[in-house]
């Protein structure tokens, strides 16, 4: 979830990805006697400092488990005031990635800074620059949902009113006004993420990290989320997003990476990385779907039907080809004006970001093409 202390506040320490209180201490925040744990900081937006156009720069980043090798010399840019999603099949390293930029982890070598802050030497000034979200919510159970919000705010020096209007905005925003003094004890597993969503943003961090974000939640609850991070960067904050949902890369991300077996190979937009993996397919539709039939003999017997050949499909009164070149595309629809075919529609059609996925990592037994419909209310 989110953040350290005042400047005052005694010193803590990174224990199983949480932040706690050396001393087991408590605090009063607001007429509230917290425990200081479940903590890792951030600022408001209006404290952050900037690093020259990247807000997350990370160079030769290597974590080892034992023998294995979960992060191999990671090389990452992430541009202020944008989006960039990090994919890869489960066990590639997306959230060791992540625990060593929010400094739950420290990094066997490289160098990683973040917000103008070195992760490894500046840590505790780090942590108030940046949010997380982990893959499952840490809320204090014991405190009501809004008893949470109010205390992450006052701990991140907003003034009591700005703390009670900041919790009542986003528990409205994540649809938890009706239980917002319940114990988080009581609240559902889809309750309880949303509710660690709207912790970690309530700061408004320069840098927030969403590791799997909207895994367990409905499809409005999930619009909801993907609504308020791009709100969030229209603010100037930058998104380090981890998914397996490919929905969820196309809708976020302006750049995406893809890691795996603790190593990046491929990056950029979605439309490059589309390019990148080729495959285009030609899609024509006839004026005459009689005549599928006959397209597809013709570009066969012309050599112009691709490695995989034309396939016609009578129901949907389509012919597609794979295209391999412009070269190729010309040659077919010219040989079949030629021919003297009738064309109603004509389109191309770049493979889908699953389809890129799957062709850049070759697993397909890890990889998730649509979101499900809801895991937990």
């Amino acid at each position: 979830m989110t953040t350290t202390g005042t400047n005052d506040s005694p010193p803590t320490s990174p224990i199983g990805g949480l932040s706690a209180c050396a001393g087991g201490c408590r605090r009063d925040v607001g007429g509230l006697s917290v425990a200081a744990g479940l903590m890792v900081g951030m600022t408001r937006i209006d404290k952050n400092p900037r690093n020259g156009g990247n807000a997350v720069q990370v160079r030769g980043l290597v974590k080892h488990y034992g023998e294995t090798k979960a992060l191999d010399g990671v090389d990452l840019d992430v541009r202020e005031g944008t989006v960039l999603g990090v994919l890869g099949p489960n066990g590639a390293g997306k959230t060791t990635l992540v625990r060593c930029l929010s400094t739950l982890i420290t990094p066997d070598a490289g160098t990683a800074v973040v917000a103008g802050f070195d992760v490894v030497k500046q840590p505790r000034a780090l942590r108030r620059t940046i949010g997380l979200t982990g893959q499952y919510a840490s809320v204090d159970e014991k405190l009501s949902g809004w008893e949470n919000l109010y205390m992450i705010g006052r701990l991140l020096d907003l003034s009591r009113r700005k703390a009670r209007s900041r919790a009542d905005e986003l528990l409205e925003r994540f649809s938890l006004t009706d239980a917002a003094k319940k114990a988080a004890m009581e609240y559902s597993g889809g309750m309880r993420r949303r509710l660690d969503l709207a912790a970690s943003m309530i700061g408004s961090p320069a840098v927030l990290y969403l590791d799997e974000p909207t895994t367990g939640l409905d499809p409005r609850t999930r619009n909801e989320v993907w609504d308020e991070v791009q709100r969030m960067v229209a603010e100037g904050a930058t998104v380090l997003l981890t998914t397996q949902y490919m929905e969820e890369a196309e809708q976020l991300a302006n750049e995406l990476t893809v890691i795996d077996k603790g190593r990046i190979i491929a990056r950029g937009r979605v439309d490059e990385l589309k390019a990148k993996v080729g495959g285009r397919t030609l899609q024509i539709r006839p004026s005459d779907p009689a005549e599928l039939a006959a397209m597809a003999q013709a570009l066969r017997e012309a050599g112009l039907d691709g490695v995989a050949g034309a396939q016609a499909v009578p129901d949907e009164g389509v012919l597609y080809v794979p295209i391999l070149s412009d070269e190729q595309l010309t040659a077919v629809i010219g040989l079949l004006g030629a021919r003297g075919f009738s064309l109603a529609h004509v389109a191309t059609a770049l493979p889908s970001l699953d389809e890129v996925f799957l062709a850049i990592t070759g697993d397909k037994s890890h990889v998730t093409d649509t979101i499900p419909e809801e895991v937990a209310a």
